[in-house]
């Protein structure tokens, strides 16, 4: 059986960025590979910084309502839940590796689902961390990447 991947906020905000379409077509493929295949995992700070960003931060926002229904799509991924001890392994990770608290936290998700692959734009590509490889899924794409 393949390994299950997760994906940071960024990839599924691609997802809905017609600006990018090379990073669209590339996101929604994580996703709809991921779901189909039972391998994608995601977490409530995820999903939570998905609906504020697709709502709020982008361009052309997401009415609510269809940010919703996105939210149920990512509802058939294995969602990771918050808790304390995910929020003190990201302290840890803070600390001793000098990642962002919020970047770590999605790190410590990944590394309890035991993912080998944590797809994101904002965490540095081709490091390893708890057992998981990071890689910048548009890497080879125009614009921000």
């Amino acid at each position: 059986m393949a390994d299950s991947y997760f994906l940071d906020t960024n990839v599924l905000v691609y997802a809905h960025d017609d600006a990018e379409p090379e990073k669209r077509d590339r996101a929604r493929n994580l996703i709809r590979e991921g779901l189909e295949k039972g391998l994608l995992v995601l977490s409530a700070q995820v999903l939570s910084e998905f609906f504020v960003t697709v709502t709020q931060k982008i361009k052309v926002p997401l009415p609510l309502a269809k940010a919703r229904e996105e939210l149920e799509v990512f509802r058939f991924a294995r969602v990771v839940e918050l808790d304390a001890d995910l929020v003190l392994q990201a302290v840890d990770l803070r600390i001793k590796h000098k990642t962002s608290f919020w970047g770590g936290l999605v790190l410590a998700a990944a590394h309890r689902h035991r993912c080998r692959v944590l797809f994101s734009e904002d965490l540095s590509h081709g490091q390893t961390l708890l057992g998981v490889r990071i890689e910048n899924p548009f890497l080879n794409f125009k614009g921000r990447s």
